[in-house]
């Protein structure tokens, strides 16, 4: 092979590996360093919070449902309105700043003030009356008022993956990234989050060994969670000096951002809530990107509700659990960054973006038929499963793992990446206001369907048992209900971003404002 086409094959190579150019690196690794602290925190603040409340005094894992639908969602939309009142007002730098700071503010102030003071600002004495005074099934309602401190960090820290990382650092990139870049882009981006993952796995691992090591009459855990938020401080301090030197060093460059692009386009004139709400939901578009986010939420809460009673089952175990779902983690990161490598901006590049939004629902729906024909016809194949050298439960346990790993990685090389392109062809009031509203209440409404859903069902039939055949089935609906919006999202993307397209979604614009 000659020297000409050894470079040319090398190119090519390295084009399919790392689709992006040379000078492209300005632009690119910040992102990826930015996606790589906001993912790291969010990893250190999922475990934390779990840790918090499963484990406090008078709570227990049954707090987390109260939490997520009474607390959680109303703080989202809260959030949403206050959001949406401040882009009107600040600047997208200031915004960005603004929505930031308070969550390291409360996060550094939790450990080194809130946390040290736990037993004076905590009701125990009123909690006991209450707790022997109310049913015994709404404990958990009793937990956060007793525990009112660590209910707000679950909060916050819930809320930190919708704000700062869908929200926040999303919109961002939609705002400074074309449509051909984002083919190319998006894909690479997704990869710091999971790179993240394998970091900040260990990082937790080891502030725990250091726990260990703590003298007698020392707070051990006190002493790791101002690790974990010293952590979590450093790694948000980063993300807003990326963001400081991109507005800097990036957007001022003419070959990533063109601000007299953005002056040419119609300014609209900006919204009031009930306006934008109005705006929002005369537009199909927005309501189909909303509907692929509430069902990627309802689906994947149902299934991995019924893979987790699986699980315990198989591991009764606290520490082999535990050790079980580390190793799922890990697993997750992994097989996400090859599928994002290998798959993810490939597959959106080669095949387009319609193709690739529906990649997620059509493994999750097939994944999920699998696993739920196996927990409910095991008994039927028992001898087979035998054959293979295991048990029913075993094998289930193996097929919702490689389910939830497949669903996992396709949403993070595929369903995110398109969701986000999705929003680059849309007008500004669309973008900030209906991403607010689909990302931070959107998705927190698809897990509490999910959770509601299984509430009531429980409340009719009494057990998850008993309720398995009927969460396949309202899988296999909603998951048709997500493939049908994907259908007709792709349809309304290609006409927005095929030539003419701005011109039509003016129009389209100016129609839904009359």
């Amino acid at each position: 092979m000659s020297s000409k086409e050894t470079k040319q094959e090398f190119g090519k190579w390295r084009s399919f590996f790392l689709p992006i150019h040379a000078f492209e690196l300005k632009k690119v690794l910040p992102m990826f360093l930015m996606f790589f602290c906001i993912s790291f925190n969010y990893t250190i603040l999922r475990d934390t919070k779990d840790t918090l409340i499963v484990t406090a005094p008078g709570s227990g894992a049954e707090a987390i449902p109260f939490i997520k639908f009474w607390l959680v969602v109303p703080c989202a939309i809260v959030f949403m309105l206050i959001y949406a009142k401040l882009s009107n007002i600040l600047s997208k730098q200031a915004l960005f700043y603004t929505i930031i700071t308070p969550f390291l503010a409360f996060f550094a102030l939790f450990a080194l003030v809130l946390y040290p003071n736990r037993e004076i600002l905590h009701p125990t004495l009123m909690a006991d009356k209450l707790q022997a005074f109310l049913p015994e099934g709404l404990m958990g309602v009793v937990a956060l008022f007793r525990n009112w401190t660590y209910a707000v960090f679950y909060v916050l820290a819930e809320l930190w993956g919708s704000v700062v990382l869908s929200l926040m650092f999303w919109g961002f990139a939609n705002e400074i990234t074309k449509v051909g870049e984002a083919k190319r882009f998006y894909a690479l981006f997704g990869i710091g989050a999971n790179v993240a993952l394998l970091c900040s796995g260990p990082a937790i691992v080891f502030v725990s060994d250091i726990r260990r090591k703590i003298p007698e009459g020392i707070d051990a855990w006190g002493v790791s969670l101002n690790l974990l938020m010293g952590m979590v401080v450093l790694a948000g301090i980063g993300t807003m000096l990326m963001y400081w030197w991109i507005n800097k060093q990036v957007l001022t460059d003419t070959r990533f951002y063109d601000a007299g692009d953005v002056k040419k386009k119609k300014e609209k004139p900006k919204l009031g809530m009930k306006e934008s709400f109005i705006y929002l939901a005369k537009s199909p578009y927005i309501l189909c990107l909303a509907l692929l986010v509430i069902s990627y939420g309802v689906a994947i809460n149902i299934v991995e509700v019924t893979w987790k009673s699986q699980l315990k089952l198989q591991y009764p175990n606290a520490n082999d659990y535990s050790t079980f779902m580390g190793w799922f983690s890990t697993m997750t990161g992994a097989v996400t960054v090859l599928m994002m490598l290998f798959v993810g901006g490939n597959v959106i590049r080669k095949f387009g973006w319609g193709k690739a939004a529906q990649v997620t629902p059509v493994v999750l729906l097939i994944s999920g038929i699998i696993f739920f024909a196996l927990v409910l016809f095991r008994g039927n194949i028992g001898g087979f499963i035998a054959m293979l050298g295991t048990t029913p439960l075993m094998l289930a346990v193996v097929v919702g793992t490689f389910q939830n790993i497949m669903s996992k990685s396709c949403k993070y090389s595929l369903f995110d990446p398109t969701k986000e392109m999705a929003y680059i062809p849309l007008d500004q009031e669309q973008k900030v206001k209906g991403k607010a509203a689909i990302d931070v209440v959107g998705a927190r409404l698809g897990k509490s369907g999910g959770s509601l859903i299984q509430q009531g069902l429980l409340v009719a039939f009494g057990s998850l048992g008993a309720i398995t055949p009927y969460l396949a089935i309202i899988l296999v609906a909603i998951i048709g209900i997500w493939i049908l919006a994907t259908r007709s999202l792709n349809r309304q993307f290609i006409a927005l971003t095929s030539p003419g397209g701005e011109e039509k979604q003016a129009v389209d614009a100016k129609t839904a404002e009359a």
